[in-house]
């Protein structure tokens, strides 16, 4: 893999093409519109593994909900669950959630300003210091995603065929990063890069008519990548279980009703405290019990999911007893850390209050940040 050489002159034009293009047709995205590091340190850490349409909306009601990282601190673990069901890889919420109070108990609620200190926090690694260091204090250091690490290899002709793993490569690409980096706004140049890779140079069908550095592109379209990991299937079923308690109103809306759902042990190793819908046992699913048969993506697996509508007195005999279980109203349901699953199901049956379509997400994202 030959070195890419590129001089100063060239450099400069680079730099300059690619935030004259950010600057004019960027994306109006709502963390774009601070230099808050709190508010940056929460986009970011929602962006990993999962679509920009679904981050915005969840966005915008997290910081709603925790507006300030005292707000967050404060929050009991369930409460911040609840506002990322849907989002997937829960665990970026526990590791904000912690390190928003390590911050408060540690720090006097003050962010660190470096890269170095922040990433000594937890859940938080080198691409995230170096974005928030860079977006929020101006610190000159280059942010390496899988969107630039695309843009970088068009860019020099480099075959990334060899996939992640190459650390020959991931070198070469940061040095190349390192070496673009515009020291004055490097902010504003690393999302630029990173807007570059998710409008522009995309995986499939690159635009290279429109991209601001063509002319210094060694590619100029596709260019070889790591084959993509194959996405494996599996059939699971779960219960439905509503019932009307004893005393009720006597009305007949989502209020009246209860419905049976099930906590994740603290031992588990996906999703740990997140509420679900029980599962049933093997062959308990009978044809016509079937409500809905929904498909769900959880990391690198598709599940075709059959819910089956279960009737309170056969619960102990049809479900797999797992972890604390409780009859819960609907209207409290709709608060809770349910897992997506759990969401997607109840809503489709019209038992919780609908979302905007864009904002439910896989489990875990299959998808790239784009």
């Amino acid at each position: 893999m030959a070195k890419v050489r590129v001089n100063a002159v060239q450099v400069t034009r680079m730099r300059t093409a690619l935030l004259e293009w950010y600057e004019s047709g960027r994306r109006d995205l709502p963390w774009r519109r601070s230099r808050d590091p709190y508010a940056i340190w929460v986009s970011e850490i929602m962006l990993q593994q999962t679509r920009v349409a679904v981050v915005v909306d969840r966005y915008q009601a997290f910081m709603a909900r925790f507006p300030t990282l005292g707000a967050l601190a404060r929050a009991s673990e369930q409460d911040v669950l609840a506002l990322w069901s849907g989002l997937g890889y829960y665990r970026r919420a526990r590791m904000l959630h912690k390190a928003a109070q390590v911050i408060v108990a540690d720090r006097g609620g003050v962010m660190p300003e470096t890269a170095a200190e922040l990433r000594m926090l937890p859940g938080i690694g080198g691409y995230t210091s170096a974005a928030i260091a860079s977006i929020a204090h101006g610190e000159p250091l280059a942010v390496v995603d899988g969107n630039v690490e695309r843009v970088l290899c068009r860019l020099a002709g480099w075959d990334a065929s060899g996939g992640k793993g190459s650390a020959d490569l991931r070198n070469r690409i940061e040095a190349m990063a390192s070496r673009l980096l515009d020291p004055e706004r490097p902010g504003d140049f690393n999302q630029a890069v990173m807007e570059l890779g998710a409008t522009v140079c995309l995986p499939r069908n690159p635009q290279c008519l429109v991209c601001p550095v063509s002319a210094s592109c060694k590619t100029r379209g596709e260019h070889k990548t790591a084959p993509r990991p194959r996405i494996g299937t599996r059939e699971v079923a779960h219960a439905l279980c509503i019932r009307t308690p004893p005393d009720a109103s006597g009305g007949d809306g989502r209020a009246d009703r209860e419905v049976l759902l099930e906590q994740r042990p603290a031992a588990a190793s996906v999703m740990p405290g997140l509420w679900e819908l029980p599962a049933l046992r093997d062959g308990a699913g009978e044809a016509d019990d079937v409500r809905m048969t929904v498909r769900h993506a959880i990391m690198q697996v598709n599940y075709i999911v059959r819910i089956c509508d279960v009737r309170e007195e056969d619960v102990s005999a049809r479900t797999v007893a797992g972890g604390e279980r409780r009859w819960v109203s609907l209207p409290e349901a709709a608060t809770m850390a349910l897992t997506g699953l759990a969401r997607k199901v109840l809503g489709r049956a019209r038992l919780l209050p609908p979302r905007n379509p864009d904002s439910e997400a896989f489990e875990a994202g299959v998808l790239a940040s784009a």
